[in-house]
């Protein structure tokens, strides 16, 4: 990101000082300098927006305190730097009660006094642009318009849904098969709500195993288990203000699922070893690929914390009953991995675009992202072909390097396949394959 001027206005009525003042903080090329004499002569360009006002404490037309108050009524980002020769404890703390970043005393120090204070206002102005910048990126990554892609009337439904929950704090629950984008809808629903400043928190419960997940939630204290060596704050805590988002809600053990409830009724959690509640203020998105009524009903989800969770439904459809948006989330990928990897853009051939509409792709959005990336490196032309699409068990079995593999590095490839398709989700995955968590564990340890 490209850094703008920093301007800096001084403020001071003695010519000497004016002087002193200006030349040192001219010594910095990236600094750019005004000078005034008086309140007035600064006020009428305070429109100009410095970045930084060194400010004379006594003015020969109007008390310092008092130009303060206005830089602050026009423009709370603005940093004054209040100077004056006195060394005044009640007008120091009357200035920084009055927001100054800093009171400098008139001395033989003041040049490097003022630099170094300079300096880190700079460091922080411009770490918050970056933040900002960083911020209005996300967000236009998650607007409404780009968090579902894609023209079929579903679409547009769920857009229609992500603006509606994002106007509330309402908790929201998020249903879909696996890969159907309910993490990139959470995400959408929070940057485009009143908590976009703070953070986003996601948290998968099938991937903690059941003796973590409280402390994972909650946090813990120092000493309240084994290993437990520092107090540590929880997702409940570390989302404060912001979105928690539970994913795979339904994988949550039934002894937590009461302790969660307890957390989002009174609003407050407590740590692992402690007795003492923590107030907690998160927006709770939870989504899960099963049908949690049934889950209810198998006595598998607590009923009480589903109605508790209810809240706004977002049902999120099959890639496969989305028609022509199965080509223009392709499309989209495509750009997507080509400028990420520096690559000119590919254009998607007919026989390819045919081929993946013939196909379910029971991964759905996150399978086609994963087959789209594929084709793109695989492609040595400016159009991607039909070749170049791999999908379904020609996925698991493809050998990209043209060597022959043993049976257990088939085994491992499929596992590594399956895990890229299902998210990580380890205890997923050992289910589609029907083999033990442990044996994914040591095959992911011979690689």
């Amino acid at each position: 990101m490209e850094e703008r001027t920093f301007k800096i206005f001084v403020v001071e009525d003695n010519d000497w000082y004016n002087r002193l003042l200006v030349h040192t903080l001219s010594l910095n090329p990236d600094y750019e300098i005004a000078s005034f004499v008086t309140g007035k002569e600064f006020l009428d360009n305070l429109h100009k927006n410095p970045d930084v006002v060194t400010l004379d404490y006594r003015l020969p037309d109007m008390p310092g305190l008092e130009v303060l108050k206005r830089i602050k009524a026009v423009n709370e980002e603005i940093q004054v730097i209040a100077i004056s020769e006195q060394d005044d404890i009640e007008v120091v703390v009357d200035l920084l009660k009055n927001g100054a970043y800093d009171y400098i005393v008139k001395s033989k120090d003041i040049r490097s006094r003022l630099l170094n204070t300079v300096e880190n206002i700079r460091k922080g102005v411009h770490l918050k642009r970056e933040i900002q910048t960083l911020r209005r990126e996300v967000q236009n990554r998650y607007s409404f318009q780009n968090a579902i892609i894609g023209s079929s009337q579903a679409a547009k439904r769920i857009c229609g849904q992500i603006e509606n929950a994002a106007r509330t704090n309402i908790s929201v629950t998020i249903t879909g098969e696996t890969g159907t984008g309910k993490e990139v809808v959470a995400k959408a629903i929070h940057y485009n709500s009143a908590r976009v400043a703070k953070p986003f928190v996601a948290v998968n419960m099938a991937a903690i195993p059941g003796e973590l997940a409280e402390s994972e939630l909650f946090g813990h204290e120092k000493g309240a288990f084994t290993g437990a060596q520092f107090r540590r704050i929880g997702k409940f805590e570390e989302a404060s203000g912001g979105t928690l988002f539970l994913d795979e809600i339904a994988e949550m053990d039934f002894t937590l699922q009461a302790k969660l409830l307890r957390a989002l009724q009174e609003k407050e959690i407590v740590r692992v070893g402690s007795n003492k509640p923590v107030k907690t203020d998160c927006r709770i998105i939870a989504a899960t690929n099963k049908n949690l009524q049934e889950a209810v009903l198998n006595k598998q989800f607590r009923q009480d914390l589903y109605y508790r969770l209810y809240g706004f439904q977002i049902e999120l459809p099959p890639l496969r009953e989305r028609g022509n948006d199965i080509i223009l989330l392709s499309r989209h990928f495509i750009k997507e991995f080509c400028a990420e990897n520096n690559l000119p853009l590919k254009s998607l051939s007919k026989t390819a675009a045919d081929k993946l509409l013939s196909y379910a792709f029971p991964g759905n959005v996150r399978e086609l992202k994963s087959v789209t990336e594929l084709a793109v490196a695989l492609s040595t032309n400016e159009e991607i072909t039909e070749d170049q699409i791999i999908l379904g068990n020609e996925i698991l079995m493809h050998d990209y390097s043209g060597r022959e593999m043993t049976l257990r590095e088939y085994d491992i490839h499929i596992v590594k396949r399956y895990l890229e398709r299902y998210g990580n989700n380890i205890k997923l995955v050992a289910q589609k394959l029907d083999i033990g968590v442990a044996t994914i564990y040591r095959m992911l340890k011979e690689t």
